[in-house]
């Protein structure tokens, strides 16, 4: 007898599956950072709870723990399948091409709509040590790229990919993810999905391209080290590239910066876009070597 979960559409279950575990990834790091603001702020104390927290809560969706029924299903979900040192290699330098794609990407969106020119500082509470502050920057991209990778790219991405194929599940885990960041810029939060969706593609492709979230992961962490750092000091978000936002096209134009803009990103997306069939080649002909290994 089905019950009404199974009775729902795969995407729907993927999308509540991989919102969940989202949220069991995200409140724990912002009920313990903001005790860290709080309380003994001079010491990042809140990233050995989170540390403990994230280690179980990655054990537990690759199959750990009860139910032992759902344990095979969590691990599949999840995706965080291990890679050849070659793939590694192949993987972080695919992905590198992809997030510098983004550059002119968010170049040709601001000459099309107003981005947000603000988004939330980031502020410290007296007494705090910049190496306390920074530590727990570190900790946030950690738990970020640990948390949106499983459950966007691994519970959301993973059954919608295997169903319908790589295109509709980058879509759908990319819309998702780009209204996960509402509170970001509540008021442009339709405006700024292209991007998310193309931030998803990167690594969403990385995860089908490998069968794994663990490159992606990589990235995404460190990418959120880099673009916290950057808001901390410069008070700017990552999509806002220059202090203040160029005019629109409709108000001035199609001109050179813009084409050039446009330019720039169709080489570097094509560039990915090669480096990307490369590691799908070089990951299957692995997958199939490895497979006749284990049949000998």
């Amino acid at each position: 007898m089905l019950t009404l979960w199974h009775r729902l559409p795969i995407v729907a279950r993927a999308a509540i599956a991989g919102t969940v575990v989202a949220a069991a990834g995200i409140f724990p790091w912002t009920i313990l950072a903001g005790m860290n603001l709080r309380l003994f702020v001079g010491v990042p104390w809140a990233v050995v709870p989170m540390g403990v927290y994230l280690w179980l809560y990655v054990k537990y969706l690759n199959g750990a723990g009860w139910p032992h029924s759902t344990a095979a299903f969590r691990r599949t979900s999840l995706r965080a399948n291990g890679l050849s040192a070659d793939i590694w290699g192949m993987s972080l330098f695919a992905g590198m091409i992809g997030l510098a794609a983004l550059l002119p990407l968010l170049g040709i969106m601001s000459r099309l709509v107003q981005l947000p020119a603000e988004a939330r500082p980031i502020t410290t509470p007296a007494g705090m040590p910049s190496g306390t502050a920074f530590t727990l920057l570190v900790m946030a991209s950690l738990v970020a790229g640990i948390v949106e990778e499983s459950a966007f790219r691994g519970y959301m991405q993973t059954p919608i990919e295997r169903r319908f194929g790589p295109i509709l599940a980058i879509l759908v885990n990319g819309a998702l993810f780009g209204l996960a960041h509402y509170a970001h810029h509540p008021l442009s939060v339709l405006a700024m999905l292209p991007f998310y969706i193309a931030v998803s593609a990167v690594y969403g492709g990385l995860a089908y391209a490998t069968d794994s979230i663990l490159p992606g992961l990589v990235l995404h962490a460190a990418g959120d080290v880099f673009s916290l750092t950057r808001q901390w000091a410069t008070g700017r978000p990552e999509w806002q590239l220059a202090p203040t936002p160029p005019p629109l096209i409709w108000e001035t134009g199609v001109d050179a910066g813009f084409l050039g803009s446009v330019a720039v990103f169709v080489v570097i997306s094509a560039g990915a876009a090669g480096a990307y069939l490369a590691l799908v080649r070089e990951a299957r002909a692995a997958n199939t070597r490895l497979l006749s290994v284990h049949s000998e």
